[in-house]
């Protein structure tokens, strides 16, 4: 018997539709599955680099009740934990990342910056000597060069922050470090060439033109650096600057810096006018 020929485009129709709705189905389910919603438009990526470190918290800790056995989830709660200056919530949570087969180098990295947030040297110190020698980082380094520190190993600090410094583009904070590391071995000089590069990479970085008057004023120099600042940071750092004379002794040199801050500031220094006041009191 010969089929009817006229059918067959009608059956491959019918079979075509069918497909089609099968393939759709199928999208429609992964579309609505949250994990993978989260795989495709990485937002777990947005939530770590670009969310309010809160509001990353509440999200990723969401998204590991749902999936307890992902450790992109757990490293994301304890990474977006040290962002939201929680650093000792998230030291549980790097635990569990290490302890996974698929924990990373950078991982022992972000755990001993953790526990350096933490106060817990020795225990960092010993998360970094793990990691292989091979994994040079600016991170690695940054925090080699810190714990150095701490031990008050100098050479071993500067040597660290140098590398460290040179293994980013973004320097001023490691810099700015750096800097202070040199105050407080007394080496003045030293540390406003660091400060003063550090502010060369980042104009805006407060912390490191606040140092940048210290480090002056522990030299005898009490006038303000030629950087750029506002208003605002002018009168904080003159306030600073009068702080740092009054401690040596300068009584009158701080009560005139003292004053200046008081005028330079756009509205009212309550920290300065304290200080003024103090001041004016003992010399009654």
């Amino acid at each position: 018997m010969v089929p009817d020929l006229r059918f067959i485009p009608v059956l491959c129709a019918v079979l075509g539709l069918a497909a089609c709705d099968s393939t759709t189905n199928a999208d429609v389910d992964r579309a609505l599955d949250p994990m993978n919603v989260i795989d495709d438009t990485n937002l777990s990526d947005i939530m770590l680099t670009a969310a309010a470190p809160e509001e990353a918290v509440t999200y990723f800790r969401g998204a590991l009740e749902n999936a307890p056995d992902r450790i992109d989830f757990r490293r994301g709660l304890a990474s977006s934990l040290v962002r939201a200056n929680r650093a000792a919530e998230s030291l549980v949570h790097w635990r569990a990342v290490l302890e996974d087969d698929a924990a990373l180098d950078q991982d022992r990295i972000d755990y001993a910056d953790a526990l350096i947030r933490n106060g817990d040297w020795d225990e960092a110190e010993e998360q970094l000597d793990l990691i292989p020698p091979t994994m040079e980082t600016y991170e690695r380094y940054r925090l080699e060069a810190m714990v150095a520190d701490s031990n008050q190993e100098w050479e071993r600090a500067d040597s660290f922050y140098e590398t460290a410094a040179g293994l980013t583009t973004r320097p001023a904070s490691v810099l700015n470090n750096w800097g202070y590391s040199m105050m407080t071995r007394g080496d003045f000089a030293g540390a406003e060439e660091l400060f003063m590069e550090a502010i060369s990479y980042d104009p805006d970085l407060f912390t490191a033109k606040n140092n940048l008057v210290m480090a002056r004023a522990a030299q005898g120099n009490y006038n303000l650096p030629l950087v750029r600042m506002t208003q605002i940071e002018r009168a904080q750092l003159l306030h600073t600057a009068a702080l740092a004379a009054i401690r040596q002794g300068q009584t009158e040199t701080g009560r005139a810096l003292l004053a200046e801050a008081i005028d330079t500031h756009p509205q009212h220094f309550d920290a300065a006018v304290r200080a003024l006041r103090a001041l004016d009191a003992e010399a009654i």
